[in-house]
């Protein structure tokens, strides 16, 4: 409760089984902006997060500004998405598709969060 109040938790999320839901591949799509002008960004940020597929979404700094988390049911499925949802909007200059074949999260915090000894 303590971390709670202290704003180091800021919320409780399940674990999803996303093959049991019926997504039968996951992707991380990499999308570089024509410019990166606040108002594209803005509109890109907004048009992703409205999607359902997008399950997570980063604005990175580097030769892209945007990596896009997916969930697909199919190939085509991500084919679709990626032609009809990301290339196809104005301020997207390229995008580049990853499968991912594994997902996995640590549950330990790095150690250099721990406090140092004295």
């Amino acid at each position: 409760r303590l971390l709670q109040q202290a704003g180091v938790i800021t919320g409780f999320r399940a674990e999803v089984d996303a093959a049991a839901l019926g997504v039968g591949l996951q992707a991380m799509i990499a999308v570089r902006l024509k410019r990166h002008y606040k108002p594209d960004v803005e509109a890109f940020r907004q048009h992703a997060l409205d999607l359902p597929e997008v399950v997570r979404l980063y604005h990175v700094a580097g030769p892209i500004d945007f990596l896009a988390h997916v969930w697909a049911r199919d190939p085509e499925h991500l084919r679709d998405l990626a032609m009809t949802a990301f290339t196809a909007r104005e301020e997207v200059s390229h995008i580049e598709t990853e499968l991912i074949f594994e997902h996995v999260a640590s549950d330990e915090l790095p150690p250099f969060l721990a406090p140092a000894p004295e």
